[in-house]
């Protein structure tokens, strides 16, 4: 779904993602063992929104860290590590013995295209990645206490804590019905863990204060939650060429989502409220929050 935002904010969107683009084609292995390169350049490349790694340059820049900051800076590792965590998660998710599914991001998923054991080494190899990213950089040798902290951040993000608790939640809770606290729970987990480490990570990347990091993390916490809630409500109501993915999977698979819990209406009006969550938190910073402020707008309106 193509971002839409002021001709400022769209703008900065293209600018970043022009320079993102580039910078993982180069990054990512051009060779591995067993052709192993290819699912993983498959699995990055050509597709995606890119929310993560913008979330990373929004806050970046939110803080005090250079727009043009060359490919040596902390941002651009912080940007490529999210995503890869964010790519590696859906391969493994869309594999027969998690959500099962053919599609995404407009293609065949990982494991049609490339086999099973091709996609579940490939999310392997990214995950691994990620972390040398965050650590191998001269900037990380030059500071490692920053490495590390940022190091920490990823891994309880992607983790038991997290993205991968959340998904074993996800999975244990199908045809069952779950209250708003323990469904909100399981994707503060799933979703929400990797979209707050993402603004928390570009934030640290640049030095941010600890007044400044718990604004921050506030406005991402909404965030991430408006991002699920946004996601179950286009799950029931959009096609599958709209989405990228398989539309309505979802509910055939019985799993307890915001929609079986508020019904459409309610859970648009609940990411709404999500929203202003988010921007008020943004307020209390004393800072230019411009392109966080239409990151979050497009997460909740996206769609319409």
């Amino acid at each position: 779904m193509t971002f839409v935002a002021a001709p400022e904010q769209a703008a900065w969107v293209a600018r970043v993602l022009q320079r993102l683009e580039a910078w993982l084609e180069r990054r990512l292995p051009q060779q591995a063992p067993a052709q192993l390169h290819e699912p993983m350049r498959y699995a990055v490349l050509d597709g995606g929104k890119r929310l993560r790694p913008l979330l990373v340059w929004a806050a970046w820049e939110a803080v005090g860290g250079a727009s043009d900051a060359d490919e040596e800076a902390p941002v651009w590792s912080v940007a490529g590590a999210v995503e890869l965590i964010h790519a590696y998660s859906l391969v493994h998710d869309d594999l027969p013995c998690m959500d099962n599914d053919v599609l995404r991001r407009g293609k065949p998923t990982v494991h049609v295209r490339f086999g099973q054991a091709q996609a579940l080494l490939a999310g392997d190899a990214l995950q691994a990645l990620a972390f040398e990213w965050l650590s191998s950089p001269s900037w990380a040798q030059r500071d490692p206490a920053r490495a590390l902290r940022l190091v920490h951040e990823l891994a309880q993000a992607a983790g038991w804590r997290g993205m991968a608790g959340g998904q074993a939640i996800d999975l244990a809770v199908v045809g069952c019905t779950l209250d708003q606290n323990a469904l909100e729970d399981m994707h503060r987990r799933k979703t929400g863990a990797l979209l707050r480490a993402s603004v928390r990570m570009g934030a640290l990347a640049a030095g941010a204060s600890g007044a400044q990091l718990a604004v921050l993390d506030a406005y991402a916490q909404a965030l991430g939650l408006a991002f699920q809630v946004v996601d179950d409500v286009l799950d029931a109501t959009a096609d599958t060429a709209t989405l990228g993915k398989t539309a309505g999977k979802d509910a055939a698979a019985g799993k307890p989502t915001f929609v079986s819990l508020l019904g459409c209406e309610g859970a648009c009006g609940y990411a709404e409220a999500l929203l202003e969550q988010a921007l008020a938190a943004l307020k209390r910073l004393d800072a230019d929050t411009a392109q966080l402020q239409a990151l979050a707008r497009w997460v909740v309106r996206r769609g319409r």
